[in-house]
């Protein structure tokens, strides 16, 4: 990450001071009912007949539906992911971060193929405290070469590989192989609690865009006034999160709206559910803001995994959960030119708002 303008520091310093309060809310759920080599194989759970093993299939989908309609947020244990698969990757991405600004350059994102690493620097975005690497799970990946509508066209996005760390490029496809295979595992869950087929929503991932992102975030010299990454909504299906022990994610609790400190929990996965999900339910679950702080004496790391379905999907509320009296809440929009838009705002400064799922509210 490049040296930082001195009136950046300034203006900073003049920012009100964040509010957080320090709380163990979000559901901690334990997915260890699950054979990590196996299909969930939740679908024919029949409650009274199941036995001991089907009542706690069925209380965990149980507790994912309250986590996502109370807190649209959870943490997941025995999820099944190798913690060697895992410390390999953060182990390489901590490599790569440690490099010069000068050799990780070498694989900068630009705007005709979004995958690489940026700073704040490259984007003259200094809002976000950060530095990231982006890589797609499927590569190349097929998305819209253009936002406008009706223009069908499409092109390849590939992921740039640095020469440094040698194993990075391994590391990463072994860790994409267990996010998918937990992501998918979790939006069965998430369909079940819905009173959907569990397999429900896997269609719409058959050639999906999803990525990974590296995030470092340096020691700020301002902590409190600065933020990581300030307050949104993810656009896709799910994130699925992995934290350092450092922590800095915080949510806004549904009931109070006050920002809640989600504290690291070793080996967990923190998930939430985007706004995808919230068209997909009709507002039964609602993706919900959140935010990175920063630290003033530590560096702290993050990978999130973006959980996207294809470019062709027309996202809109799901049949099976629209009645006359509760009637579809937004109309359907192409989730890849969705995306298009989106990324083309990181490098363009736009004449209208960034485009949201409001926009396309009945």
């Amino acid at each position: 990450m490049g040296e930082v303008d001195p009136a950046f520091i300034q203006a900073l310093e003049h920012r009100p001071k964040l509010s957080t309060i320090e709380a163990q809310g979000i559901p901690v759920i334990d997915l260890s009912i699950f054979d990590s080599n196996e299909s969930s194989n939740l679908s024919s759970i029949q409650p009274l007949k199941a036995g001991v093993e089907g009542r706690q299939r069925v209380n965990l989908v149980e507790e994912i539906g309250e986590a996502c309609k109370n807190w649209g947020f959870f943490q997941v244990i025995n999820h099944g992911v190798p913690l060697e698969t895992r410390e390999k990757f953060e182990s390489a991405a901590r490599k790569f971060f440690a490099q010069s600004t000068e050799e990780k350059r070498k694989v900068r994102r630009d705007e005709v193929n979004p995958q690489g690493y940026y700073d704040t620097e490259l984007t003259k975005n200094v809002r976000d405290w950060k530095e990231v690497f982006d890589l797609t799970v499927k590569n190349p990946a097929v998305i819209p070469a253009s936002y406008q509508p009706g223009d069908r066209e499409v092109r390849e996005s590939v992921n740039r590989w640095p020469e440094y760390p040698p194993e990075f490029r391994e590391a990463f496809e072994e860790y994409a192989t267990e996010m998918e295979k937990l992501s998918h595992k979790l939006l069965g869950l998430i369909s079940l609690s819905l009173g959907l087929p569990e397999n429900r929503l896997s269609g719409f991932f058959n050639d999906h865009i999803s990525f990974i992102r590296l995030n470092h975030y340096p020691p700020c010299p301002i902590p409190h006034q600065a933020l990581g990454v300030g307050r949104h909504k993810d656009g896709g299906a799910l994130t699925v999160l992995a934290q350092d022990e450092v922590g800095g994610l915080e949510v806004k609790r549904k009931t109070d709206e006050e920002w809640v400190r989600v504290k690291p929990t070793p080996d967990a996965y923190i998930v939430n559910v985007g706004d995808i999900v919230q068209v997909w339910s009709n507002e039964k679950y609602e993706s919900v803001e959140h935010r990175v702080t920063v630290n003033s004496e530590r560096e702290r790391f993050s990978i999130p995994f973006f959980f996207n379905p294809d470019h062709h999907v027309m996202v809109e509320p799901l049949e099976e959960l629209t009645t006359e009296q509760n009637p579809p809440k937004y109309r359907a929009y192409n989730w890849g030119k969705f995306f298009a838009t989106r990324r083309r705002s990181n490098f363009k400064k736009l004449d209208v708002e960034n485009i949201q799922i409001s926009h396309f509210k009945i």
